[in-house]
C-alpha cells in the first residue's frame, strides 16, 4: 500500500511539473534563413509559387523522392496545393494563402502525420543591389508537447539546416535558369 501511495505522489508531481512547466515555456516558435540569388524576380517567384517547380528544389522531396505527391489548384494563386505522403517525411500539405507577385508567397503548412501541427511559411523576395535576397521563414504555435521538445531541441536547430539546403537548391535552380 505504501508503494502505491509513493507512486501516486510521484505521478501527481510529474503531472504538475509538466503542466506548470508547459505554461512557462515559449508559446510560439519561428525559424528564418536567407540567401542572395542572382536571378530575376520572376524566375525566383515561379520556383517558389509554382509547386511543380518547388518540388524540384524542395529539400524534403530530395530526402525522400519516393514520397507520393499531389499538386492541384491554380498555379501561384491562393488554394494552389501541394500534398505529400512519405515514410520519412510523414503526411502533410502546403496551401498558398496569399501572394504578391514576384515579392512574397505566404503558405499554410499543415503536418498531419506523424504529429499534427499548423505553421505559417513565408518566402519574401527583396532587392539588395544586383542580387535578390530571398528569406524563407516559418512560425507557429507550440502545443504542450512542442514546448517540451523545444527544451531539448529547438525548432531552429531541427528545421534551420533544411531551410539552408533548400535555399541553396533554390539558388542553383534559379541561377541556372531552370
Amino acid at each position: 500500500m505504501k508503494f502505491l501511495k509513493v507512486l501516486g505522489i510521484i505521478v501527481a508531481a510529474l503531472a504538475v511539473i509538466i503542466l506548470v512547466g508547459g505554461m512557462l515555456l515559449p508559446k510560439t516558435y519561428s525559424v528564418s534563413r536567407s540567401t542572395m540569388i542572382n536571378a530575376s524576380d520572376s524566375t525566383i517567384y515561379n520556383n517558389i509559387a509554382n509547386f511543380n517547380e518547388f518540388l524540384k528544389w524542395n529539400p524534403w522531396y530530395k530526402m525522400e523522392p519516393s514520397a507520393k505527391t499531389t499538386i492541384s489548384g491554380p498555379i501561384a494563386q491562393p488554394t494552389h496545393l501541394y500534398q505529400w505522403v512519405g515514410e520519412e517525411t510523414g503526411t502533410g500539405q502546403m496551401k498558398i494563402k496569399q501572394v504578391e507577385t514576384n515579392k512574397m508567397v505566404d503558405i499554410e503548412l499543415k503536418f498531419i502525420e506523424p504529429f499534427e501541427s499548423l505553421a505559417d511559411t513565408k518566402f519574401e523576395n527583396t532587392t539588395d543591389g544586383a542580387n535578390k535576397k530571398v528569406t524563407w521563414s516559418m512560425s507557429g504555435d507550440n502545443n504542450l508537447m512542442g514546448k517540451w521538445m523545444g527544451v531539448f531541441m529547438s525548432m531552429d536547430s531541427m528545421i534551420g539546416k533544411d531551410f539552408e539546403d533548400g535555399l541553396k537548391y533554390l539558388k542553383e535552380k534559379s541561377e541556372s535558369g531552370m
